[in-house]
């Protein structure tokens, strides 16, 4: 993972944070339950867990991510009321933490291994594409005009492999996405195509299929026909 995408997406969501008025920044965002200062506090929070993460792994040692699922909410719920200059600013020098733990650590740190909050365990440099994504997907969460078709062409091809695949055997009927592969299990009588990003926001749960075009053993059919994904956070 180039850390200049990192660097890039980042500075896409701080300009809009900036450009946030106090009734935007408390007004609901596409996460359920979430305000756009929750999103926004958030993706800070998640920089310096990263960041910590990344700090055990140079010394040898394995942190987890939060003190506590408890202590991680509460940290989201304090901080989603802030204006949104503080919110920018705490983006940014997250983001600077965040990027000074990637430059201090060693080649070989990369390969230790790591456990998420959900229990997976991967290798640290695995971390750096999941900060990207919640940088893009987040971005698109807030619903401040920062929508799918806005993600890089890169975010989207590599995401769109990756979803795919996670899906792949899945319980859900099958659906054969346009050059990507195929999601569910079961013989594929659906297929989905259309742009990328179209499908990539349908299968992450951002939007649903409007903008795809969905058929079923050749026939055109109704968007209805499509399973819903599992929810992605």
């Amino acid at each position: 993972m180039d850390m200049r995408e990192i660097d890039a997406a980042t500075g896409r969501l701080v300009r809009t944070a900036e450009r946030l008025t106090p009734e935007e920044v408390a007004a609901p965002s596409l996460l359920p339950g979430w305000t756009r200062g929750h999103v926004l506090t958030h993706v800070a929070r998640n920089a310096d867990a990263v960041a910590g993460v990344l700090e055990a792994a140079r010394e040898g040692r394995e942190a987890p991510m939060y003190r506590s699922e408890e202590a991680r909410d509460a940290d989201i719920a304090a901080g989603a009321p802030r204006p949104a200059p503080e919110q920018a600013a705490d983006l940014r020098s997250s983001a600077d933490r965040l990027a000074a733990a990637v430059a201090a650590m060693p080649e070989e740190a990369w390969a230790f291994e790591v456990r998420h909050r959900s229990g997976a365990v991967f290798s640290a440099a695995e971390l750096l594409g999941m900060r990207y994504r919640e940088l893009e997907y987040h971005h698109v969460d807030l619903d401040a005009g920062y929508t799918p078709g806005h993600w890089p062409e890169g975010f989207v091809s590599r995401e769109l492999e990756s979803l795919v695949g996670r899906l792949a055997g899945a319980d859900l009927p099958a659906v054969e996405i346009a050059g990507a592969g195929t999601i569910g299990s079961g013989p594929a009588a659906l297929r989905a195509e259309g742009p990328g990003a179209a499908l990539l926001a349908w299968l992450s749960g951002r939007s649903g299929p409007d903008g795809l075009t969905v058929t079923r053993d050749g026939e055109r059919v109704g968007f209805e026909a499509l399973p819903v994904p599992p929810p992605l956070a």
